[in-house]
């Protein structure tokens, strides 16, 4: 695409500075997305502007109105502190007639609500784990139908905030304990579902209204599943040192069922079609040993920067880093032509 005037929307605490000379990795990876992205644009030819938000909208409206950007690009993953607060940024985009990237509003609620998700996905009989939700502040009393082990984790919090070792729970002692856990920790109801021992697998996926998939990726658990369960936790996602203690790394699935590959290619677009989402997202799947495939979560606006699943299996599939992002940018703009188009 000719270049264009961007900004780049992100946490006020994560703009990136102009060069990564003398900082660790640690320190990079607080910001690795953000710097990606703004400097590949740049490179790429486009007048771009980082616009760090914290709690309030003024500054955005101030340079959406004098700056009079050509697209936003969504990197936000929370707004005033609340990781669901950053939908209503995406609709004062819409309100200010700005095309932007990513995920509408729409379809980010309803992605995050985990539960909400789930009884959708359930409703179209796309395969998910058995769950409840337990309110906070309410007693509660474990449905029969669901049977241990069970997995217990926040409603809305993403990135794995709030998982851990202790969310796999035995019986019914710990499973109060976690349940008392979410709540005062991440203050939100929790929800319980049926543990699915496996292999977990992600499918990104690239579109609106035409969807293409990306190669199916697979997160190596490594010596971990030895010791401890196999789960996406915090220190599996971004603990380097972890990491290479226990061998985890993500890459390629291999040996996959005759007909899995396929399969997940149709059930991820299912998926975003039924949870109304837009732009990018990734699908997060477990598969038991005898093929059953069970769908963990859809994720709007996942990790794009390099050396991730998304941007990795986008590799895979032959598309080079910056023509994801000129991608993501023109499915954005095509989304934001679709609704004006629709209005008039």
């Amino acid at each position: 695409m000719k270049p264009a005037r961007v900004l780049v929307l992100m946490h006020e605490s994560l703009v990136p500075p102009a060069s990564l000379k003398g900082l660790s990795d640690k320190e990079i990876d607080e910001f690795r997305t953000e710097y990606d992205v703004k400097a590949a644009l740049e490179k790429a030819g486009h007048e771009v502007r980082a616009l760090g938000l914290g709690d309030n909208l003024a500054e955005l409206r101030s340079i959406v109105t004098d700056w009079k950007p050509e697209v936003a690009f969504n990197l936000l993953e929370e707004f005033q502190g609340i990781v669901t607060y950053d939908q209503y940024v995406v609709a004062f985009l819409e309100l200010m007639k700005l095309p932007y990237t990513g995920c509408n509003p729409r379809g980010m609620m309803i992605s995050r609500d985990k539960a909400l998700s789930k009884q959708i996905l359930s409703y179209h009989r796309i395969p998910t784990p058995g769950f409840a939700v337990i309110k906070k502040g309410q007693r509660y009393r474990l449905p029969r139908k669901l049977k241990f082990p069970l997995f217990v984790k926040s409603v809305t919090e993403d990135a794995s905030l709030g998982i851990s070792q202790a969310s796999v729970v035995a019986d019914s002692d710990r499973l109060k304990e976690r349940i008392e856990f979410i709540h005062d920790q991440t203050n939100s109801d929790a929800l319980i579902e049926e543990y699915i021992e496996g292999r977990e697998l992600y499918v990104g996926v690239l579109g609106n209204e035409r969807l293409r998939t990306f190669p199916v990726w697979e997160m190596d658990f490594g010596t971990l599943p030895d010791v401890m369960a196999g789960i996406a936790t915090r220190k599996v996602k971004w603990d380097r040192r972890y990491q290479k203690k226990h061998g985890i790394r993500t890459g390629a699935a291999q040996n996959l069922p005759e007909g899995c590959a396929a399969y997940l290619d149709k059930l991820s677009k299912r998926i975003f079609r039924s949870l109304y989402l837009s732009g990018y997202a990734r699908m997060d799947f477990r598969m038991r040993p005898d093929g059953s495939v069970f769908v963990l979560e859809a994720n709007c606006n996942p990790n794009i920067s390099r050396g991730e699943d998304f941007a990795d299996s986008a590799l895979a599939a032959g598309i080079e880093y910056p023509a994801l992002l000129e991608q993501i940018i023109r499915v954005g703009n095509n989304y934001q032509a679709a609704w004006r188009a629709d209005e008039e």
